[in-house]
């Protein structure tokens, strides 16, 4: 089905009005020429305030510049920051398609003052850009300012050339804005246009200020104040600003418009939706169109910042916009995926300015598609169970909370999708019977866990995760980002504060530390506060999906409730990163040289090393992990991007991902790519793998395997270093090589050659040693005589350094010649006493070889030998007791005669 280009609505607006990207740029170059820093947006996830669920406003990235904790570069900026409210204190979900103005994800447009310029230039700056280099005509335009500020309303009247009919006092918090309950703080001042009076409504201030006919364009913050404790105020030493003007409104009157909707983005999107659907933009679907545009963007931007949908957090309130558009699609005729379908256009029109749609257009489709395949698998069935339940009701009576509980558990219904789903129904939803339900099946599950044979302290993070909910991971895109402590744990118990030394467990809403899974260790680093310092030593996964960091307070006491920073070990991080994205590598390797018997068996991905356990029922040759080595440093070479997905566990597995060994997965898993495609497959490595990887491939660096071993029957064990690791290895080797040339004088190339030469000398020199220590030994025990034990002639001697396998030879020597009828050597090499006894064929029935060398082995420490009775040998550890062995040879000698 084809999808008309964003050109094609072009006709639906007036010619000469600027496009949406075209106020956007105009607006950034305008202030990037009065010396302002154009700033990129930054992530709808944010790393600097902990108690914010989404980025909302424009100042959210600059919090810590304006309360003096961070200085940049630059003390003027400009911004298009996306923004999406949708959750928590800021949710415009319920209105969003309903009304004009209202969206889940917008643009805010900004400029900041960091102690720069103040109210005079503010004011300049925003009149002078509104009326003359957008030319809207002043006399559509009136402001609001603080009741107390007479600052702002003179400097409006000399600059703007307002009068007081014009200027609108507010006396309330409207015009006040404050950052939190102490900080910077301070009157606002916002601008308004006219619509007009054929447009229902009044102005700010008034009882009718909700209509449409005066529409709010920017609002400019004065922030001149720092207030603690609460209503106490003095001035800032460095006033600044801070504005915001949503570039969908703006857009809208630029536009020459009263609807957001009807602007030449939002065209291109509900058009595009009207394609899909084959219902028109305006018929009486305009609603679910509107809807299905809105949360598209949100969809995509969302996903792209690295947030998935799922059922806690940022990802449950990602999942409620997804499914509520896909509600919306399903309503308008739908019955195959197609939501992901809107995306190219979606890309067409925000692409340029936002390159992360582009960068991750693969992770956005195929999350989007995935979820919406498994929603439309039960959709049906829930909207079925909603008409038979709502069918039982009197009029206005509401859906009993257990129902709309059964649809969230069993169908995956959010609560507010039930609750869209029955607008204008007249049926409410029994929200307290919904809550009493969860409840219950939370204590169900609970007492179930506990029944696991966890301990003690693991049912505290059982607790902890009852309410909290779930630990938000953000480590896949940071490696920084303020948390608020949720919980401190000393002991196995829950505790107030911690002082300084405390051991302690910590529990934060939101986290850039990985806990340890899949093999891949848990990161370390610092939680920080002004006065408060945590060494964090290890970061471990509790209750599912707790993240919890352990570590040690070293300044400072740590209370719940505190807001921290959580800085990853950075060099840390990246080694591990190095070893988890090659073990990916290798396993693949491993699996097309030796075969697809090949299976992951455990793992360990730390700093130094990686380990790596595979079925494999006979040990690897050196030709093949060779060979296997090789093939993986040429991946590593290659350098491709690898790519993070999210889809189902099937439609990973069906796709060829290899699922890792002692992993649990959920109804989306992320599925990481390596390498080019190859063959049938998308790429030349696909696992599911929630750890964290390297960029491209050739960030690993190189990959040596170390060693390879049994570990038990059928599973082989190789341990491999990559990255700064194998750097570090090789220098090493290279650094030994080179001394070894040096010292048999050659260069490093001829080395080889030369140690073959001075091993074979060596061998022929041993050889030579060996022949003379025979000859030395032979003759010098001929020559000590024999002496005669119980009418046997005995022929002993200690043969000294002669190496204990020479023995029998030398014995076997001395026999030949004649004199003696046992002969009985001991050899003390390498300070252990070796004994060897040979006897005369005539004297075998009398003497036992096997019992003399016995008495020897014992008298030297040893525990006997063995062997035949005219040839045995033993040994001791004691070599300084070899003439109390030769005594004990001629005690059991003289009792055997």
């Amino acid at each position: 089905m084809g999808i008309h280009a964003p050109n094609q609505f072009q006709d639906r607006l007036p010619h000469a009005m600027l496009t949406t990207n075209e106020i956007r740029t105009t607006f950034l170059e305008y202030f990037a020429g009065k010396g302002h820093q154009i700033v990129p947006s930054s992530s709808l996830v944010p790393r600097n305030d902990p108690t914010l669920l989404f980025t909302n406003a424009g100042m959210v990235q600059f919090k810590n510049v304006f309360t003096g904790q961070e200085t940049r570069p630059y003390s003027r900026a400009t911004t298009a920051q996306k923004v999406v409210r949708a959750g928590g204190k800021h949710n415009d979900l319920d209105n969003v398609g309903y009304t004009a103005r209202h969206h889940t994800f917008f643009e805010m447009m900004g400029n900041f003052s960091f102690g720069d310029y103040f109210k005079p230039e503010a004011i300049e700056l925003a009149w002078t850009l509104v009326t003359k280099n957008f030319g809207l005509p002043k006399d559509k335009l009136l402001v609001t300012v603080f009741s107390e500020d007479e600052d702002a309303a003179g400097l409006w009247r000399s600059i703007a050339g307002l009068d007081d009919s014009r200027i609108i006092r507010i006396p309330t918090s409207d015009n006040f804005w404050r950052m939190g309950d102490t900080g910077p703080c301070g009157p606002c001042s916002e601008i308004f246009f006219d619509h007009g009076p054929d447009v229902p409504g009044g102005p700010p201030g008034s009882p009718d200020e909700d209509g449409d006919r005066f529409v709010e364009i920017w609002n400019l913050v004065f922030m001149q104040y720092f207030e603690d404790p609460p209503g106490v105020r003095s001035p800032l030493p460095r006033p600044s600003i801070d504005t915001g003007l949503g570039l969908e409104r703006f857009a809208a009157i630029m536009q020459g418009k009263r609807d957001n909707y009807d602007t030449d983005t939002f065209v291109a999107l509900t058009q595009a939706s009207a394609d899909l659907t084959h219902q028109s933009v305006d018929g009486p679907f305009k609603a679910s169109h509107r809807v299905v545009a809105d949360h598209l963007r949100s969809t995509a931007f969302l996903i792209a910042d690295g947030v998935l949908p799922s059922k806690d957090g940022r990802g449950y309130v990602l999942r409620r916009i997804m499914r509520r558009a896909m509600r919306h699609l399903h309503m308008m005729g739908t019955r195959e995926p197609v939501f992901y379908k809107l995306l190219p256009v979606l890309i067409q029109q925000m692409g340029q300015a936002y390159p992360e749609l582009v960068q991750g257009e693969a992770l956005i489709r195929e999350t989007m598609r995935g979820e919406e395949e498994r929603f439309k698998a039960m959709l049906d069935r829930g909207l079925g169970l909603l008409a038979e339940e709502t069918d039982k009701l009197t009029p206005g009576a509401a859906l009993p909370g257990d129902v709309a509980f059964r649809l969230y558990d069993t169908f995956g219904f959010p609560l507010d999708l039930t609750q869209d789903a029955l607008r204008g129904s007249g049926h409410p939803v029994d929200v307290e019977g919904f809550d009493a339900a969860m409840t219950v099946q939370r204590e169900r599950a609970r007492a179930s866990w506990v029944g696991s044979g966890d301990t003690a302290l693991e049912t505290v993070w059982f607790e902890a995760r009852d309410k909290f909910g779930a630990s938000e991971f953000l480590g896949y895109s940071t490696e920084q980002a303020d948390g608020e402590v949720q919980a401190v744990v000393v002991g196995n118990g829950f505790v107030k504060e911690a002082p300084v030394g405390a051991e302690v467990a910590v529990l934060l809403n939101q986290t850039p530390f990985y806990g340890e899974s899949g093999g891949q260790a848990g990161d370390t680093g610092t939680l920080t506060a002004n006065g408060l310092r945590i060494a964090v030593t290890d970061t471990q996964k509790k209750a599912g999906d707790l993240i919890v960091h352990y570590g040690t307070v070293t300044e400072g006491t740590l209370r719940p409730g505190q807001a921290v920073t959580a800085t990853v070990d950075h060099d840390r991080r990246s080694a591990i990163r190095a070893h988890h994205s090659a073990t990916h590598l290798l396993h693949e390797a491993l699996r097309r040289k030796l075969g697809t018997h090949v299976a992951q068996k455990g793992s360990l991905n730390t700093p130094d090393r990686l380990r790596f356990d595979v079925s494999q029922p006979r040990p690897i040759t050196a030709e093949e992990l060779a060979e296997v080595e090789a093939e993986v440093n040429r991946l590593i070479r290659e350098n491709s991007q690898v790519v993070t997905r999210s889809m189902t566990p099937e439609e990973a597995v069906a796709e060829g991902a290899m699922a890792l060994f002692g992993e649990k997965y959920g109804d989306e898993v992320r599925v990481v790519s390596m390498g080019g495609a190859d063959g049938n497959k998308s790429a030349w490595s696909i696992e599911l793998c929630g750890g964290t990887h390297v960029n491209r491939t050739g960030d690993i660096g190189q990959f040596r395997i170390t060693a390879e071993n049994g570990v038990s029957a059928g599973v082989r064990r190789i341990e491999a270093v990559a990255g700064k690791a194998a750097e570090t290895l090789s220098l090493a080797n290279e650094q030994r090589l080179n001394q070894m040339a040096a010292m048999m004088k050659v260069s490093v190339a001829d080395a080889p050659e030369r140690l073959a030469l001075l091993l074979e000398e060596r061998r022929t020199m041993e050889r030579q040693i060996s022949q003379l220590q025979r000859q030395l030994a032979a003759g010098n025990a001929a020559s000590a005589g024999v002496e005669d034990v119980g009418g046997v002639r005995l022929a002993s001697r200690n043969v000294g350094d002669t190496a204990p396998r020479e023995l029998k030879g030398l014995a076997e020597t001395i026999l030949k010649q004649g004199n003696a009828d046992v002969v009985v050597l001991i050899s003390t090499a390498g300070d252990k006493g070796s004994v060897v006894a040979a006897v005369a064929p005539e004297t075998v029935e009398k003497v036992d070889a096997v019992a003399l060398v016995r008495a020897a082995s014992v008298a030297m420490g040893g525990k006997g030998g063995g062997g035949r009775r005219d040839m045995a040998q033993a040994g001791g550890p004691n070599a300084d007791a070899a003439d109390a062995a030769f005594i004990a040879v001629r005690e059991a000698l003289a009792g055997a005669a």
